[in-house]
């Protein structure tokens, strides 16, 4: 069988996690210890997300819904399971706090992170955020290694409304990241995914089934992995966490407040060149900030 067997990637980490924990607790450190064990995004095709909707490199709660635990002597609570909202960038700004950091102490002006301190939250479980913006893409903000706008290559490359097969994304599909123009938010328990460009997926099965993981309604109706969409989707996480039903038609005035702050977070974006494509951050063989901040 061609199977894969979690044990194989999963036996290193464990002996390399418990060799530090060994040492910490040998040097008399675990005490003043936070561990922290968390993913990145949701399982892609060797793993199931059931019974979330989609998979890594989505924006469907399959992709962005990841599991983590905290263990440390230093928390109140334990022994329960959080489910507040928190984004991979807050554990900067919480272990920055912890570690005694004050940003605003320093002589020479920071800038700005995007993360928040969760410690609240994992430690007492009290909400900390309520808003994440999980992505926004405009080609008016975009430039390719030629100093191109982003608008130009949407000329020149405007979206396919196809399914994204695997020939067509190999052989015959000219498509440009820069022609995709989406907004994608969640605030407490809502979700918005608007514009163009969007990829939907569909439901790993509860067996978590490869083959049944690949069974997504397509944007033509047929059976594919994924398809790339234009249109506006609006989902009630509260009532709906597997995103089944698009209520965009019956909120109309959520899908607005939502869309109202777009604005804001495009007002903070600056024009970048892509990295892929762009030669200015690769500085003796090794990727450094190519944008002036």
């Amino acid at each position: 069988s061609s199977g894969i067997n979690a044990e194989w990637p999963l036996r290193p980490g464990d002996e390399g996690i418990g060799k530090v924990i060994d040492t910490l607790r040998l040097k008399g450190m675990m005490d003043n210890t936070v561990l922290l064990f968390t993913s990145d995004n949701g399982a892609y095709r060797f793993g199931s997300n059931y019974p979330l909707r989609g998979g890594k490199w989505s924006h469907l709660e399959g992709g962005v819904r990841a599991v983590s635990f905290v263990h440390s002597p230093l928390l109140e609570k334990s022994g329960y399971t959080n489910t507040n909202l928190h984004h991979v960038t807050d554990w900067y700004a919480t272990f920055q706090k912890l570690a005694g950091d004050n940003p605003e102490k320093h002589s020479k002006p920071q800038l700005p992170i995007d993360g928040v301190d969760i410690w609240r939250s994992i430690n007492n479980n009290e909400s900390c955020r309520d808003e994440i913006l999980y992505e926004l893409r405009d080609p008016s903000k975009r430039l390719d290694s030629a100093g191109r706008n982003g608008l130009d290559n949407f000329k020149k490359y405007p979206i396919n409304l196809k399914t994204f097969e695997a020939k067509f994304r190999k052989v015959e599909h000219k498509f440009s990241y820069d022609a995709q123009d989406f907004f994608v938010i969640r605030w407490k328990n809502w979700k918005l995914l608007v514009g163009t460009g969007i990829m939907l997926q569909g439901w790993t099965s509860e067996s978590g089934q490869r083959d049944e993981y690949k069974q997504f309604l397509s944007y033509e109706g047929k059976m594919h992995p994924w398809s790339i969409v234009s249109g506006t989707f609006l989902f009630d996480l509260s009532t709906d966490v597997r995103e089944e039903h698009n209520v965009a038609d019956k909120y109309p005035d959520m899908v607005m407040k939502l869309l109202d702050k777009k604005q804001g977070y495009l007002d903070k974006m600056k024009t970048v060149e892509e990295r892929n494509f762009s030669n200015k951050g690769k500085v003796d063989g090794v990727w450094k900030p190519w944008v002036e901040l």
